[in-house]
């Protein structure tokens, strides 16, 4: 065995042993591969001590932080939250950990029933309270039995399952939306979320969600609605476009340029811009649909570049989709970071 080989051999360890030429081939592969290895790990190596180095540069701070527990109803402010990689969770409040369905397991959404947006909800010893006008208010255990019956629900054409709430909570939202015979089902965190490469295409980063639309976290600045209401007769609200995380502190639209973020110790990743529908529309004061504005305004300065069209065709964009790439928690107050190479 020559020199090279030795020495090679004596690095990862192995003694360097008299060797029969038929045994000579096989160590000297053993050598490569080991030495092939420990390049690898010196660009991971390298590669992580490059991610570590990322210049951070405050773009921001966290303005407002919302959960909301049920789909298309009210949200819930908080000060802090925990940061899942299925959305904000604070306590036993989780965000869109809740939907309702028609009885075929069907979601239903502010889009087909505009009321929703007037179910408040507060928490208190473990129990979702949920108000609405015109009945009494729900008192829902936020924990609910495993003797439950599990639904088989389908979202955005996307199969899930969700536990059933009860008879009661079903006639609850039944006689407050008064149109059809409605159910209420809880995610629970085993269960398996909807695949991002279904909802986008496969080429997004893989991740899940339980009942959002298409991300755990949405991001919008204070600025961008500012500058939606300088165009506006009837000034819009944050309810109108439901983000998780609105921030201060930045010009409007910057968002749009935030690819990774930091705030408190947690790292998010952009996935997509927020296509805007008719949801936004939904008045969150009078639970009124219009289907004008402000998405018609927004739709005037608003639409993606054309080689985005496959992507979004004609949705406004106003907002931000983000994927939890390192878990954490944060709070109200926070800067905001962007993390540059």
């Amino acid at each position: 065995m020559g020199a090279a080989s030795s020495s090679a051999l004596a690095r990862l360890g192995f003694p360097a042993p008299r060797l029969s030429a038929q045994s000579r081939s096989w160590w000297l592969g053993v050598a490569a591969l080991g030495l092939a290895t420990m390049a690898l790990g010196a660009v991971a190596w390298r590669r992580g001590r490059s991610r570590r180095r990322r210049r951070l540069q405050q773009v921001g701070t966290v303005a407002q932080l919302w959960i909301y527990p049920v789909k298309s109803c009210k949200g819930v402010l908080v000060n802090e939250a925990e940061c899942t990689a299925l959305g904000l969770r604070s306590g036993h409040l989780r965000d869109r950990f809740w939907l309702v369905i028609k009885e075929d397991g069907h979601m239903v959404t502010a889009r087909q029933e505009p009321r929703l947006v007037l179910v408040s909800i507060t928490y208190e010893n473990n129990c979702l309270i949920l108000e609405a006008p015109g009945v009494d208010q729900l008192v829902l255990p936020s924990k609910l039995p495993s003797s439950h019956t599990l639904k088989d629900c389908r979202l955005f054409g996307l199969d899930i399952k969700g536990r059933d709430c009860g008879d009661e909570a079903a006639q609850w939202f039944t006689n407050f939306l008064k149109t059809e015979p409605f159910r209420l089902v809880q995610f629970e965190a085993h269960m398996k979320g909807r695949p991002s490469g279904k909802i986008f295409s496969p080429s997004v980063q893989n991740y899940e969600v339980a009942y959002p639309d298409c991300s755990p976290i949405m991001i919008l600045s204070e600025a961008s609605l500012a500058d939606l209401n300088t165009r506006l007769e009837k000034k819009a609200k944050v309810e109108h476009f439901r983000p998780n995380i609105m921030v201060a502190g930045c010009g409007a639209f910057e968002e749009d340029t935030w690819d990774e973020l930091l705030i408190g110790n947690v790292e998010l990743k952009k996935v997509l811009a927020c296509p805007r529908c008719i949801m936004t529309t939904v008045d969150p004061d009078t639970g009124v649909i219009d289907r004008k504005e402000p998405l018609e305004t927004l739709k005037s300065y608003r639409l993606c570049d054309p080689s985005e069209k496959h992507i979004y065709k004609s949705s406004p964009l106003f907002g931000i989709y983000y994927l939890v790439e390192k878990i954490g928690s944060l709070r109200v107050g926070d800067p905001v970071y962007r993390m540059v190479q």
